[in-house]
């Protein structure tokens, strides 16, 4: 993330409070204020005046971060909310969703008034601008040339795990960061778990394989899912991936400014219910991919989010038949007026790779 977006991102999220506003969470200070620190506190006031705290092993970095976001650096102690507690007075809001019980108690244990604001910061986040579309299009083409080396070297005989860990070395080979998460390998009967852990056995022929991998580039993330076949497959397999596929595009032709989460997620639900299989899909058809790979806003049943340009979100509907497999299909777009921008463009047909 490039410095100069910062002033103006402080800015924005100043504009929107009613009283500073304490910022904890590290991955939203490097946001507002492009610092990156595992102890760091951004108080943001309404004047739009700023404040950035971390300690000694952070005190460099701090400063050249301050300088560029135009806000005082102020070097802490190591044990940061103790120190930050006998610094604040009066009112002071403070992230509810990221700080614990005893850090409530520690911060306010000087007579700080706090009081707890939800998704301020994360729904200025929602919204990328150009800076971080840049990156999450470069994590996404090479989470996409990942894909086709993938393809070329093939998937018969070689583990689910040695798929998983030759998927990382392409990523910095490509030059990416790293990974944004860890990758999922699923083949044969893994594929029905959604979430399911690469395992050392051979990946055998005639079935679905799921892979589930992104790319980060400059922190941001990329975040794509597409399933092979290694040979013919039965009919429910072959079936399941056409279905699935139905529902991805039925999902991607919902997402438009305006759209509702439930809704949109109803759109792919409904395709794959009315196969037939909707208790085979029982997570939500998608979220927000930024700086983290879950964040809003999100695509699901009881999702109020309403779409608005700018976001970047997954569409990935899925199909998991227990003991037999399962099939996932999954695209990041960005949310525009009109048709949304699809960021990874690995092919979709089913593509056979022995």
């Amino acid at each position: 993330m490039t410095a100069p977006a910062a002033p103006t991102r402080i800015a924005q999220l100043a504009a929107s409070l009613d009283e500073p506003l304490l910022v904890l969470d590290p991955t939203n200070v490097r946001y507002l204020a492009g610092f990156r620190s595992s102890n760091p506190a951004l108080l943001v006031r309404p004047d739009g005046g700023a404040t950035l705290y971390s300690d000694f092993r952070y005190a460099e970095a701090g400063r050249t971060a301050a300088a560029a976001a135009g806000v005082e650096f102020v070097v802490s102690g190591r044990v940061l909310l103790k120190d930050l507690a006998a610094r604040l007075t009066g009112r002071i809001g403070f992230e509810a969703g990221f700080v614990t019980y005893d850090g409530w108690e520690t911060l306010g244990s000087a007579g700080a008034e706090l009081v707890p604001r939800r998704g301020v910061v994360e729904a200025l986040r929602a919204v990328k601008d150009e800076v971080e579309l840049d990156a999450i299009r470069r994590a996404c083409e090479i989470t996409t040339a990942t894909y086709q080396r993938i393809a070329e070297e093939g998937l018969v005989g070689r583990s689910e795990r040695e798929v998983a860990a030759r998927i990382e070395q392409l990523f910095r080979e490509l030059g990416a960061d790293g990974a944004a998460f860890a990758a999922i390998v699923a083949a044969g009967a893994n594929g029905a778990l959604p979430h399911a852990d690469p395992g050392d056995r051979p990946i055998e022929a005639g079935t679905l394989v799921t892979i589930d991998c992104g790319a980060r580039v400059d922190g941001y993330c990329a975040d794509c899912t597409r399933t092979f076949a290694t040979g013919p497959l039965p009919d429910d397999l072959a079936r399941a991936y056409a279905v699935c596929l139905a529902a991805e595009e039925a999902g991607l032709a919902a997402i438009r400014p305006g759209g509702v989460g439930a809704a949109v997620h109803e759109a792919a639900h409904a395709v794959i219910r009315d196969a037939g299989w909707g208790e085979q899909f029982g997570h939500g058809l998608g979220h927000g991919v930024g700086l983290e790979i879950h964040e809003a806003p999100t695509l699901r049943p009881e999702s109020e989010d309403v779409l608005v340009a700018g976001n970047v979100v997954s569409c990935e509907p899925g199909i998991y038949l227990a003991g037999t497999g399962g099939v996932r299909i999954e695209d990041l777009v960005v949310v525009r007026d009109g048709a949304p921008e699809v960021l990874t463009r690995f092919p979709k047909a089913l593509l056979t790779v022995d």
